[in-house]
């Protein structure tokens, strides 16, 4: 009988054990706000782990290799499954990656080891996400086959991987052949990355503050409270140089469409196409206060929409976006984006040209300045200053539907 219970109190002792090393395999639970969603996620203990401070090659091997081998797929998995829930870009996607990596390793603490944990899940979600080191720093880069600028890229067997970390470094960051790549293969990284914003998310609407908007049009005064969130700036902080299609086709979020778009669709009652457009270009070129890159950023930025009504200052780049976003939502004509040298302008079709207007691809489009000049110039007139000046048309919108 004493055995029978010595054993029973035995196996309990050794289950209570189990239990407690399998409750501490299973790691650290997550938890953070991502817009208008929260993430909850789990580390197991077998995907952690500690590198060195230095970044190279050989510790980069050692972290595939032992967080590869390790209890990885649930965090994959609900990582997909946020994606998939709330629709997420691949660069909105992105910034929860990073988010993420946050949690496990903070980038302060480790900037090698954050690194490579945002390389690991992206190339676990399917991404071909690339890492180089050299002069101690670790370089992470993804395959892209859009056309982007203003970041560095690396070839490799023909194939362009855009840099997505440079900044981190600053003027610190070398030419691109001091970064030697880690040859590490992962089956699930194939897909190329996007940079394309086609939705932005629905941030919570306790999060967006009101901002007083007015302009003058035919001696009336249109009031405008505008819903922002300075969560928009967060998302495209470290945004590169997109091609002006993608550039041009970054939506508002939702509580900030709400806050305008209905009450310019009022404003608009009565008048016609042409008035409408008119209306819509001084609303784009007085609303805000003007100030080019250089004096407000310090170097070229170009702002999406929903920051152009955030920010205090705009340029041309981003009044054309803006009014090309409005025109495109309020009329959907079809539209061109012309690039002069210091400048850049938009022209509308209409279904007879208005004044001035320059032909392409057989269609006409009416000049329409979004941005202040010294004229106050009307649809169908161009600034004296951009006349005889070669331009080139960047981007052609055409409707689907007309």
């Amino acid at each position: 009988m004493k055995r029978r219970i010595y054993t029973y109190f035995l196996s309990a002792f050794l289950f209570a054990c189990l239990s407690l090393n399998a409750v501490t395999a299973k790691g650290q639970n997550y938890s953070f706000d991502f817009y208008n969603g929260t993430f909850n996620f789990s580390i197991d203990s077998t995907i952690v782990f500690q590198t060195a401070q230095k970044a190279t090659a050989a510790e980069t091997a050692q972290f595939y290799k032992y967080v590869s081998a390790g209890h990885y797929e649930p965090l994959i998995s609900a990582l997909k499954k946020y994606q998939e829930q709330y629709d997420l870009n691949d660069w909105i996607y992105y910034q929860l990656i990073r988010k993420t990596a946050e949690q496990i390793s903070p980038k302060a603490d480790n900037y090698f080891r954050y690194t490579l944990y945002k390389w690991f899940l992206l190339s676990k979600c399917g991404y071909d996400a690339r890492v180089a080191v050299g002069n101690d720093q670790v370089i992470f880069y993804v395959r892209n086959e859009e056309n982007i600028s203003d970041i560095p890229f690396f070839m490799i067997d023909g194939e362009k991987y855009m840099c997505l970390n440079y900044h981190d470094y600053g003027k610190l960051f070398k030419q691109a052949d001091a970064y030697k790549p880690v040859n590490i293969t992962i089956p699930e990284a194939k897909n190329a990355f996007s940079y394309k914003v086609t939705r932005m998310p629905d941030f919570k609407p306790e999060n967006y503050a009101e901002k007083d908007v007015e302009f003058s049009y035919r001696q009336k005064i249109y009031h405008f409270k505008l819903k922002v969130n300075e969560d928009v700036q967060a998302i495209f902080k470290n945004y590169p140089g997109v091609d002006f299609e993608s550039y041009f086709n970054i939506p508002l979020s939702r509580e900030t469409y709400s806050s305008l778009i209905p009450i310019l669709k009022n404003n608009l009652k009565g008048m016609d196409q042409k008035k409408g457009v008119d209306y819509l270009m001084r609303f784009t070129r007085y609303a805000f206060l003007y100030e080019n890159d250089e004096q407000n950023f310090g170097a070229e930025k170009r702002l999406s929409p929903e920051q152009t009504l955030l920010n205090k200052y705009s340029d041309c780049d981003d009044r054309a976006a803006l009014f090309f976003y409005l025109v495109k939502e309020i009329y959907n004509l079809p539209m061109v984006a012309l690039l002069y040298p210091t400048h850049l302008t938009m022209a509308v079709q209409f279904d007879k040209p208005v004044g001035d207007f320059i032909t392409y691809k057989g269609k006409k489009y009416s000049f329409c300045e979004p941005t202040p000049q010294a004229q106050d110039l009307k649809i169908g007139q161009l600034a004296d200053k951009l006349k005889n000046i070669k331009y080139e048309v960047v981007y052609a919108y055409e409707p689907t539907r007309r």
